[in-house]
């Protein structure tokens, strides 16, 4: 690989990092414009693994306007970030793939906690616009809710 070559996938993994983090800070700013705008045109993502639903990104993102109302405060933090860009004989491609873990608190009005970790699947591709996203999986792993704990004592 050339300087070149080693260079431009940089300038990619750089790229696709800021993509992804900018996934988590529209979902916590409920910037559903942004959060559209980070998908290709048929972006789909699927939330179905946390109990929530899977389809267009423009329709999904209406589904999560709507769900995270029952959030006023979220934080996303996405951490140990894996990229794989699609390798076309020792240049990058227009293709990658990304997996990165997550927790996820959040607080309910009522001021209960609520609080779920698990990884993100993110498939990627290069656009006149940059790289964006063509699909978001989310696997839940695990969740903790003190109230509910409490009530089904």
């Amino acid at each position: 690989m050339t300087q070149r070559v080693n260079l431009a996938t940089v300038m990619d993994r750089l790229a696709i990092d800021d993509v992804i983090t900018g996934y988590a800070v529209t979902v916590d700013d409920a910037d559903w414009g942004g959060y559209r705008a980070l998908f290709t045109p048929d972006g789909r993502a699927d939330y179905r693994a946390a109990g929530g639903v899977e389809g267009p990104a423009e329709e999904v993102a209406g589904w999560l306007a709507e769900t995270m109302r029952l959030f006023p405060v979220r934080q996303h933090l996405i951490v140990n970030r894996r990229v794989r860009i699609e390798d076309l004989g020792g240049y990058p491609g227009d293709a990658a793939e990304a997996q990165a873990d997550y927790v996820n608190p959040m607080r309910l009005e009522s001021g209960d906690d609520f609080v779920s970790g698990g990884r993100y699947a993110f498939g990627l591709a290069r656009t006149d616009g940059g790289w964006r996203l063509r699909s978001v999986t989310v696997q839940e792993k695990w969740r903790h809710a003190a109230f509910l704990a409490t009530a089904a004592d």
